[in-house]
Order: structure tokens, then C-alpha cells, then sequence
């Protein structure tokens, strides 16, 4: 775990209610940790809704990471194992889209390739 999110989670433990059986993040009502599908029903799909990203869901946070990865220039290899995915072809396939920042930046040095020698011969 990163040091800085090591961090904030040790200073959200300090806070946090405790519980019998030490969860981080319980539900207050039943001391026990939320279900995946329920936060993301009552609280990952309405902020999608708002923020005009209507499918948004859990899988978007992973496309989302595989995206960020992929702008570091961290090695296919590696986005593998830090995916978890038991084939590379997942990490490509599923989950390899590319920002397109990233793609504007590609094509524009494919242009200037091309044109390089146009304007050498001007």
C-alpha cells in the first residue's frame, strides 16, 4: 500500500466508529461492512446520474485505473498483475482504452511525421 494511502487510512481507523469485531468502514447500523452492491445502488449510480456518467458502476473505477496506469507508461505486464488479471488479454481487451489526451498526443506526432518532410522540401 502507498505510504500516503496508508496514511489516510490510518487517520480514518482513528475516527472511525468502532465495532466489535474492528471493521474500518461499518455500517453504523449494523457494526458490519456494507455490501458493494448497495453502495454502489445508493451512492456510485446517483452521482453518475449527476455528473451525466449513467452507467457508472464499480467497473468504471477499474477502467478507470487501467486508463491512469496506462498513462504512466507502466509495462502491459504490469497493469496485468496490478489488475489482477489472470490473462493479458483481459487487461487489453476489457479494459484498454486510452485517454485521449494520450490519443491526441499519438496522432499528433504520426502528423508531424508525415509532414516533417513536406516542410523539409518547402
Amino acid at each position: 500500500m502507498h505510504d500516503s494511502l496508508l496514511q489516510e487510512m490510518l487517520n480514518w481507523s482513528e475516527d472511525c466508529p468502532p465495532t466489535e469485531e474492528g471493521w474500518v468502514f461499518a455500517n453504523p447500523v449494523s457494526d458490519r461492512p456494507y455490501y458493494p452492491s448497495e453502495i454502489e445502488k445508493r451512492y456510485i449510480k446517483p452521482m453518475g446520474i449527476k455528473i451525466g456518467v449513467a452507467t457508472m458502476g464499480w467497473h468504471t473505477f477499474r477502467h478507470t485505473y487501467r486508463s491512469w496506469l496506462d498513462e504512466t507508461g507502466a509495462l502491459m505486464k504490469l497493469q496485468q498483475e496490478l489488475m489482477r488479471h489472470a490473462s493479458i488479454g483481459t487487461t487489453i481487451n476489457v479494459y484498454g482504452q486510452a485517454m485521449s489526451s494520450s490519443k491526441r498526443e499519438a496522432n499528433g506526432k504520426v502528423v508531424e511525421m508525415v509532414l516533417k518532410p513536406l516542410k523539409a522540401s518547402a
